[in-house]
C-alpha cells in the first residue's frame, strides 16, 4: 500500500481558487496513472483529473476542463490540482489515488485520505 497524503482543501466562494496537493511516501513512476477523484454528498465518487505517461498526458472530467489543471513534481513525489473559477457543484471530498486506469475507480488500489472542498455561491 502506497501512502498518499492530500491537503489544500478549504472553503471558498464561487469564482475562487484552491490548490490541492498529494504527497506520496514513495516515488510514483510516470507510467502509473495518478489522479484526483471527488465525491459530493449523496453522489458516487467520480474522476476529476488524471496524469499518466512519461510525457505527462492528462485527462479531465468535462465539467472541469479549462478550470482545473493537474500536474506533478516528480522530485517531490507530489501531485497537484490547481482549481480555478470554482463553482458550488465542485463541492465534495477530493481524493488522490494511484495505480489504476484513467477514471475507472475500481482499478485504483492506493488512495489518500481525502480533503474537503466547499464552494459557496
Amino acid at each position: 500500500q502506497v501512502q498518499l497524503v492530500s491537503s489544500g482543501g478549504g472553503s471558498v466562494q464561487a469564482g475562487g481558487s484552491l490548490r490541492l496537493s498529494c504527497v506520496a511516501a514513495v516515488h510514483i513512476s510516470t507510467t502509473i496513472h495518478w489522479g484526483w477523484f471527488r465525491q459530493a454528498p449523496g453522489k458516487e465518487r467520480e474522476g476529476v483529473a488524471v496524469i499518466y505517461g512519461g510525457g505527462g498526458m492528462t485527462a479531465y472530467l468535462d465539467s472541469v476542463k479549462g478550470r482545473f489543471t493537474i500536474s506533478r513534481d516528480n522530485t517531490k513525489n507530489t501531485l497537484f490540482l490547481q482549481m480555478n473559477n470554482l463553482k458550488p457543484e465542485d463541492t465534495g471530498i477530493y481524493y488522490c489515488a494511484a495505480g489504476g486506469t484513467l477514471f475507472t475507480i475500481r482499478t485504483y488500489n492506493h488512495w489518500g485520505q481525502g480533503t474537503q472542498v466547499t464552494v459557496s455561491s
